[in-house]
């Protein structure tokens, strides 16, 4: 017996019924609404994210406001409790239509937190400076750790990620220098350098020192006009070096910006925060050999950090790592022990926005 001859006819008549049903539920407008409300409840029951303008989040968040979320998140990612994917970069190769620039993509959640963060951040777009136009931009979106629902999306243009930098400076400078270090040198002074002097300040007084090959005169009188706290301004990186007893460096990383035998023999702290690709690389091998070595996260400072370049030189392996920053504010590992070199190696972690976002959505969502 052929079973298909048999419910042929059956079949062309259920697909003819179907084919009626389906027109009398088009024609129907109660049930044609009925069916195009459930629809829309499956795919559009939340509300659109906010929006957050450029404008709106420079005038209402400050570094100090981002100090204690990044301090905690260090503390959590030491303890395995922030999910930190590694970073996503994308090259934008110059061509008659379209770079030069990067992309570089970055997240994390912080376990017992109500939102996560994704950022999504654009550099070295330096054909925008004769568009008139910054070579930077970026978003944050920040999303429900419930729902998984976007509520906010951040146009900061890079704002919030130097604030969340300049927080991470701050942890450092808290817990890897001692009170009595208070010659604070910035080789670098744009706008990381002036988070990191605003940070700095939220931990202690200090005595500031610049050097930069533009922009050292504005930013020394800047910084200690809006800080209270008198600054000098360096002929010369090696000048600089040899005042400091810590040293933020900030700049492109395209070279190396200081070198061994010009450092404090008191012992100096380097906070690095110039390097955050493969390409980039501010502090010598030799010093990274021989300094105590502490890193944001290990597996992104041996791919994109400072670190990457002492592997590369084989003075260094990934043993000869001290601790990353969370071990030090957990006090699982002590900071500064006497004379001797520390290197703080920020590249910016998905832990860093995770927080950063957190304060942002808390502070203007209120708005």
């Amino acid at each position: 017996l052929d079973y298909t001859y048999t419910l042929l006819p059956h079949l062309t008549m259920l697909s003819s019924l179907a084919r009626q049903a389906i027109r009398a539920a088009a024609a129907s407008p109660l049930k044609s609404s009925g069916f195009q409300a459930s629809r829309a409840l499956a795919t559009s029951a939340f509300p659109p994210p906010r929006l957050f303008d450029y404008e709106t989040v420079t005038s209402n968040l400050t570094v100090g406001d981002a100090i204690g979320s990044v301090e905690e998140a260090f503390k959590a990612l030491a303890k395995g409790k922030v999910d930190v994917p590694m970073p996503m970069h994308i090259g934008i190769d110059e061509s008659s239509v379209a770079g030069p620039g990067d992309c570089h993509i970055k997240g994390g959640y912080v376990s017992g937190t109500t939102t996560f963060t994704v950022k999504l951040a654009c550099v070295s777009f330096y054909n925008n400076v004769e568009k008139n136009l910054p070579p930077g931009s970026g978003i944050f979106i920040v999303v429900n750790a419930i729902t998984g629902a976007p509520l906010g999306v951040f146009q900061e243009n890079r704002f919030m990620t130097d604030l969340r930098t300049g927080a991470a400076g701050a942890v450092a400078m808290k817990y890897c220098t001692n009170p009595d270090q208070e010659i604070v040198g910035f080789i670098g002074c744009g706008a990381i350098a002036k988070n990191m002097a605003r940070a700095a300040a939220a931990v202690r007084p200090y005595k500031g020192v610049a050097f930069a090959l533009e922009g050292a005169e504005e930013f020394a009188k800047e910084m200690s006009e809006e800080l209270g706290i008198p600054f000098e301004v360096s002929s010369s990186a090696k000048d600089l070096c040899g005042k400091s007893d810590i040293i933020y460096t900030q700049t492109p990383g395209g070279a190396t910006v200081l070198e061994k035998d010009w450092l404090n023999p008191k012992g100096v702290t380097i906070i690095a925060s110039g390097s955050d690709q493969p390409t980039k690389n501010e502090i010598p091998a030799d010093v990274l050999a021989a300094s105590k070595y502490i890193s944001d996260l290990t597996k992104q400072t041996s791919k994109v950090g400072e670190l990457r370049s002492a592997l590369l030189a084989g003075v260094m392996t990934e043993d000869d790592v001290y601790a990353e920053l969370g071990d030090v504010v957990n006090g699982d590992k002590p900071g500064r022990e006497g004379n001797e070199i520390i290197v703080v190696d920020l590249t910016g972690t998905g832990a860093q926005d995770a927080a950063i976002g957190q304060v942002a959505w808390d502070k203007l969502s209120q708005l």
